[in-house]
């Protein structure tokens, strides 16, 4: 196995872990963003933001532009349906869906488990259980997701761009967007008044 520079040492990968971007983030794209990570390694990482909506596109709009239900439909879906958000979940290929969802819902060969219980599904099957009132007691819908090239992440939290926590199925789930980024900041147990005062300074 061949050893690249700085390969030799271990590393320490943050797959299942949340991104939470700092104060002073410059790229607007990311700014107050928490990045749940499902993927980081040697080669890269992806992620998907869980806390931005998507404007103007609820659930059951997606459900009817899928023909997973006709719009008649749409105006009764399951309870389950109802409360799933659609959130915008990156710049890359924002028209792709992601469920992230929690074990109690797997499909065969589709389902990948993540980690503390955490799935992630990328096909329309699981859309289509959930307005069926099946699929996960817990989900939210993402379009689209962040991506990293190998060393990216590495070198953007060393400039202090991200923070990093292990994730929390409370706050992926039941946390309301809008409060989603301070509550990840206090559980690192930032202070972001403090925070912001201290932003871009090394």
């Amino acid at each position: 196995m061949r050893h690249d520079r700085d390969q030799t040492t271990a590393h320490h990968y943050l797959d299942g872990q949340f991104l939470v971007a700092m104060p002073g983030m410059m790229d607007e794209r990311f700014a107050r963003t928490v990045i749940y990570l499902c993927a980081h390694s040697e080669e890269g990482a992806m992620g998907l933001v869980i806390n931005k909506p998507a404007v103007d596109l609820r659930f059951a709009d997606l459900l009817v532009q899928l023909d997973i239900v006709g719009e008649d439909e749409a105006i009764r879906l399951p309870s389950r349906a109802e409360n799933i958000e659609v959130l915008r979940g990156g710049p890359v290929e924002a028209g792709r869906g992601f469920v992230l969802h929690t074990a109690d819902f797997v499909i065969d060969n589709s389902t990948l488990a993540m980690h503390n219980g955490v799935c992630l599904t990328a096909t329309v099957d699981i859309l289509r259980a959930i307005a069926a009132g099946g699929g996960p007691k817990n989900a939210l819908l993402a379009l689209g997701y962040a991506g990293w090239s190998p060393g990216q992440l590495e070198s953007e939290i060393q400039a202090n761009g991200w923070l990093h926590c292990p994730a929390d199925a409370t706050l992926l789930f039941d946390t309301a967007v809008e409060h989603k980024y301070d509550t990840a900041l206090r559980t690192i147990g930032v202070d972001i008044a403090t925070l912001s005062g201290q932003a871009g300074h090394a």
